[in-house]
């Protein structure tokens, strides 16, 4: 089997990344603007988190809103295509509940 043609390969070409799915987790919970995340994932340099979310938007995972005003602001969420990846987020971080219990993952 080829690397492109890999079904892992697929979902981490969208979903991979230092930052994506620490993003998603957070924007499954609800919407959040660009300031709310940066507070929420404060190792995420701007730059970073910036393409990151761009994108995320450009592949269809989440939402960029803008909502104008005195002061515009920027507001992100999932999208309906988005959202299937909730049940794939949601073992994501059953695993990761588990892994931290452990004091080695070695001890499996």
């Amino acid at each position: 089997m080829k690397l492109s043609e890999c079904p892992v390969r697929s979902t981490l070409d969208v979903i991979g990344g230092k930052w994506k799915p620490v993003i998603l987790y957070h924007l499954i919970l609800g919407k959040k603007r660009y300031s709310e995340l940066q507070k929420l994932i404060p190792e995420a340099s701007q730059k970073v988190m910036t393409q990151q979310l761009r994108e995320l938007t450009r592949d269809g995972i989440i939402l960029r809103e803008v909502i104008p005003g005195s002061i515009t602001r920027v507001e992100y969420s999932m999208s309906k295509y988005g959202e299937t990846l909730r049940p794939i987020l949601a073992q994501l971080c059953q695993w990761g509940e588990k892994r931290q219990k452990i004091k080695s993952p070695q001890s499996l």
